[in-house]
């Protein structure tokens, strides 16, 4: 794989993953949003927070990375996949 300067390194597992610059622009976006959420202390994940921090085209992008890496995720962390899907089960059920 060839390196593309600055691009970003992200763990992954035990293995680091290059990302490519659509995705580096969305993991940059992502952190910025996530470092000025106001709920971040309290909140378990942002699918089940009450305010949307993310644009509407950001969050369809993330939506598409969740729609390809969450059944992935069973395999990879089962743990935090499974508690990820019974708080987004829950939250759902109580803001219908």
């Amino acid at each position: 794989m060839r390196r593309v300067p600055d691009a970003p390194v992200v763990p992954l597992g035990r293995t680091e993953v290059v990302l490519c610059p659509e995705c580096s622009e969305l993991h940059a976006y992502a952190l910025a949003r996530i470092g000025r959420c106001p709920h971040m202390g309290t909140k378990t994940f942002c699918s089940a927070c009450p305010t949307h921090c993310y644009k509407p085209a950001m969050r369809e992008r993330i939506r598409e990375v969740m729609r390809w890496s969450g059944p992935r995720m069973l395999f990879f962390r089962p743990i935090p996949a499974i508690r990820h899907a019974l708080v987004t089960l829950r939250a759902k059920r109580n803001n219908p």
